[in-house]
């Protein structure tokens, strides 16, 4: 009688592979909340000026940050034929809100969005497409407004500073190589085909360090991709490309209207100035190694860099915590909410 050997038990992820990251981001936190941004302005200066606020004031802010949630549908909508606002704002705002919560950034949120839509009904193949190219444009504009904002800077002759230098060049290179990528990719099928067969065989090898099994697409699933890309894109390009654009100036003017609430005038931080540290800080808060929704680093960040071009200390800090908590709180309580009611919002067209 021939025996069967057990299964082998799956190893265990060790504590500091599975608690490592979230433990670090949550100490990075506090030491910037607890101990750096106290030495760039008392919290009590702080607290002085939020009490300045009046009720005119503060229902501009709470148009502002509405205007900036209701724009959170459209780039799905566009690259997604089929899907109306409410659910498409229901996906969108879960998949951010769990940005917030859960370590991975934009992974954790495209995958939020990839199970709502398909338990939709949604074909894998139409969300995998919308989901990417939302994507892609979202990171496409996030790394081109540096560069865009660094561009401004000189042309007006504002003295930039290293940190803004920097980040422009690195994501004005990143943006060309992106967009080439993706246009040389759509531009050739054999092209495409030989690209994903690369991509794959790294992927892959990656994947062996981290003791996983090799993927299971290749060159002809990015063939395929490329097609429906294709199709999509000579149709919707447009929208999705104004929706996107939208949807990130909202964010920024958001950032502009509360600097001014809060008396940070245009001789302090002019536009381009303002626009040129929000893109920074917009930045800096999509790379993956930061904590969930870059909590602490972008407020470091961004109120460094508004200090920098002139902005009063106290007021800047006001400035960009309230935008902060504008952007993120109302963010984690309606995708709370839509997580908990998203099965009642299933499209009819799904």
């Amino acid at each position: 009688m021939t025996s069967i050997a057990p299964p082998e038990p799956k190893k265990r992820q060790s504590k500091l592979r599975r608690f490592g990251p979230p433990v670090i981001g949550l100490v990075v936190v506090v030491v910037i909340f607890a101990f750096v941004l106290p030495k760039i302005a008392d919290y009590g200066s702080v607290w002085d000026a939020v009490q300045t606020l009046t009720w005119p004031e503060a229902v501009l802010l709470g148009v502002f940050t509405a205007l900036n949630i209701v724009t959170y549908a459209p780039p799905l909508m566009s690259a997604l034929p089929g899907l109306k606002f409410i659910p498409a704002l229901t996906v969108s705002l879960s998949s951010t809100a769990s940005t917030y919560i859960a370590p991975g950034g934009a992974a954790v949120g495209m995958g939020v969005s990839f199970a709502m839509l398909r338990a939709w009904r949604f074909r894998a193949a139409d969300i995998t497409l919308a989901v990417t190219l939302t994507g892609v444009w979202s990171q496409l504009f996030q790394f081109g407004a540096p560069a865009l904002a660094l561009g401004l800077l000189t042309l007006t002759g504002t003295a930039q500073h290293g940190l803004l230098l920097s980040i422009g060049l690195i994501g004005f290179g990143v943006f060309v190589i992106g967009a080439g990528a993706l246009a040389a990719a759509l531009s050739s099928g054999r092209l495409a085909r030989s690209v994903g067969d690369r991509a794959a065989r790294v992927a892959s090898w990656t994947l062996r360090f981290l003791r996983r099994g090799p993927v299971d697409w290749d060159g002809q699933s990015l063939v395929d991709f490329r097609g429906r890309a294709m199709l999509l894109l000579g149709r919707r390009w447009w929208a999705l490309t104004l929706a996107t654009i939208a949807g990130q100036l909202t964010v920024f003017l958001l950032m502009l209207a509360t600097l001014r609430v809060f008396g940070v005038d245009t001789a302090q931080v002019g536009v381009t100035e303002a626009f040129a540290a929000w893109s920074v800080g917009r930045l800096i808060g999509s790379l993956p190694f930061m904590p969930p929704g870059g909590i602490g680093v972008v407020e470091i960040g961004l109120t460094g860099l508004l200090i920098g071009f002139g902005g009063d200390a106290a007021q800047v800090t006001a400035a960009v915590l309230i935008y902060r908590a504008l952007t993120i709180v109302p963010t984690l309580v309606l995708g709370s909410i839509a997580s908990l009611t998203w099965r009642r919002h299933r499209p009819a067209a799904a």
